[in-house]
């Protein structure tokens, strides 16, 4: 017996059983089970599950006639609307394996993961935040054909006919040529599609390329499987199956499904469990707290920028939101005021998690019950994973519990990905065979201790990652952009507070000789090389940059003092 099982909810076991069955095997059987449910609910348009069933198979077919196949990689460009499911459940039933695109990504990262992850096919939304971008690729890159949806293609009436009208200026105009497809003649067929046995091992057949950042080159996908992904999908489905009840729930989709937490933790579990999700294609906070109330979700997993938005919301206090059961927070610490303050409005219960890309995200996670909760843990191992601390000078070593044994946290699961796409020097850093265990173990990079419970703490994150509303921002990569200003001699980036993000981007610079360089002129010269979320909120020029004795730039000394300004204002402000 595991430590942590004796943390474990009554009628929750360690013993995992994954079925072998592939991601679009157990979306049929949730189609044949539910049928005329409500699936999702988009913008008051609600499909069921027997209507998403025959929209996939006709996009099935669809893509097997422009040549998806086994072996052939579709890109998703979407943000959360019924385009996004259909595509995804129809380019797995076609054989083909799914590659998802961040909304936020710039065009120098577009570029790159087109290159990288052979993608042939993309679907997106003809709104001027994503078709010109993607337009761009044209020529530069080996895409073959776009598909280009619209959001009035899954709107009720009348917001279907009102919806060009009213948003016109955020529509972008496509050309109807070879080179564009779109999203209504994809699914212009009979929808009888030949369908692909996979192989009998199935965290050998990847499903998903997964792109995450990394502190060094460019951004590397992780090969998520179908069997790493229905690991995950079980194992989130074993911790929450005593408070919940299949095909009733109705679930808030507003994280995006590009990103794995939504993907897999949101989109799959509704699936495998039959429950409604309620569809956002951008975090409208008034919206959605308004749907809290009148559309009376049960479950509502998010990051905790977005529970702090509610608790600040005036109208949520005035909406019943007692409907709410169990609510889950992800990407970045939950502080506890926010979990506290969130808890009393709602009666609901907000529990933490921490995974990674990885993992298919699934680490650790906390009981559902609030009187087992610990401050400042992340959870206990979920259903079927291994947590241990390693030690950081022996990674063969494991550390015993206890607050004084900090090392990096590695996971042990069937949830751990195949590997890096193309890269298997990276794959080897982080990916270790384990003596007592038939799954890969995974080097998180993470630093942490266990206790005596088996409770798993956090203290650092390596690599100098930044999470800022629960997504990841690789200092690597605003530093890159940033030197290449012809005024940049030196660079660094860092986390610093944010009330509202939790951490946000600062950028460092020294200057050339003789040069200058304004924050507004850095912002303007950063457009297009680095996302949105990537861009910094402050900038500071430096006479000298601190640097480490053997000559390398140095952050901690940077971090100490930012740490430092934000005490001194704390304590002015207490006094």
């Amino acid at each position: 017996m595991h430590v942590w099982e004796k943390s474990y909810p009554p009628g929750v076991s360690w013993a995992l059983e994954v079925p072998r069955k592939a991601i679009h095997e157990v979306f049929e059987e949730s189609c044949a089970t539910y049928g005329d449910k409500p699936f999702t609910d988009f913008l008051d348009k609600v499909m069921s599950f027997r209507d998403y069933k025959e929209a996939t198979d006709r996009a099935a077919t669809g893509f097997q006639k422009l040549g998806v196949k086994p072996g052939v990689h579709v890109g998703l460009y979407l943000p959360n609307t019924p385009h996004y499911l259909i595509a995804f459940f129809g380019i797995l039933k076609a054989g083909g394996r799914v590659v998802n695109y961040s909304p936020l990504d710039a065009e120098r990262e577009l570029e790159h993961k087109i290159s990288d992850s052979e993608t042939d096919f993309l679907v997106t939304l003809d709104v001027k935040a994503l078709y010109p971008k993607m337009a761009g690729m044209r020529g530069k890159t080996r895409l073959k054909k776009l598909i280009v949806g619209s959001i009035a293609d899954f709107l009720p009436w009348p917001k279907n006919w009102l919806y060009p009208i009213a948003k016109k200026a955020d529509i972008a105009r496509w050309p109807r040529d070879d080179w564009h497809m779109s999203f209504k003649d994809l699914l212009n067929n009979d929808g009888r599609y030949q369908q692909h046995k996979l192989g009998d091992n199935l965290w050998d057949e990847v499903a998903l390329l997964q792109y995450t950042g990394g502190t060094t080159g460019l951004p590397k996908a992780a090969m998520l499987t179908h069997g790493c992904i229905m690991a995950a999908m079980s194992q989130g489905q074993a911790w929450t199956t005593p408070y919940t009840t299949p095909g009733t729930e109705k679930v808030v989709c507003v994280l995006p499904l590009f990103h794995i937490y939504a993907l897999s933790g949101i989109m799959l579990g509704a699936v495998r469990n039959g429950n409604q999700l309620i569809l956002y294609p951008r975090p409208d906070i008034d919206m959605i707290v308004k749907d809290l109330g009148t559309k009376k979700p049960t479950f509502l997993p998010g990051v905790p920028t977005l529970y702090t938005a509610i608790n600040k919301h005036p109208l949520a206090r005035q909406l019943d939101l007692k409907s709410l059961k169990i609510c889950m927070s992800g990407g970045a610490p939950l502080p506890v005021e926010v979990q506290n303050e969130f808890e009393k409005l709602t009666g609901a219960t907000l529990i933490e998690g921490y995974g990674l890309t990885e993992t298919s995200p699934t680490g650790c996670i906390c009981p559902v019950d609030k009187t087992a909760r610990r401050v400042g843990s992340c959870g206990v191992p979920m259903p079927g994973t291994i947590v241990e601390i390693r030690d950081l000078e022996d990674i063969d070593k494991v550390l015993p519990p206890g607050k004084e044994n900090v090392g990096e946290v590695c996971i042990i699961g069937p949830q751990v990905m195949k590997g890096y796409w193309k890269k298997p020097d990276e794959t080897d850093k982080v990916l270790f065979t384990h003596p007592d265990s038939n799954w890969k173990g995974l080097r998180t990079g993470d630093m942490g201790y266990m206790d005596a419970d088996g409770w798993v703490y956090l203290v650092d994150r390596s690599k100098d990652l930044i999470i800022s509303s629960g997504y990841n921002v690789y200092p690597r990569m605003i530093e890159e952009a940033t030197y290449e200003h012809p005024a940049v001699d030196e660079c660094i980036v860092i986390g610093i507070h944010d009330e509202y993000r939790g951490e946000a981007p600062k950028v460092f610079v020294k200057l050339k000789p003789g040069m200058s360089l304004t924050f507004d002129e850095l912002k303007k010269h950063l457009q297009g090389k680095i996302g949105k979320h990537e861009f910094p909120v402050a900038f500071e020029i430096r006479s000298e940059l601190p640097k480490t004795p053997v000559g390398k730039l140095s952050k901690k000394e940077l971090k100490a003092e930012e740490a430092a300004k934000r005490d001194a204002t704390k304590q002015v402000a207490a006094q």
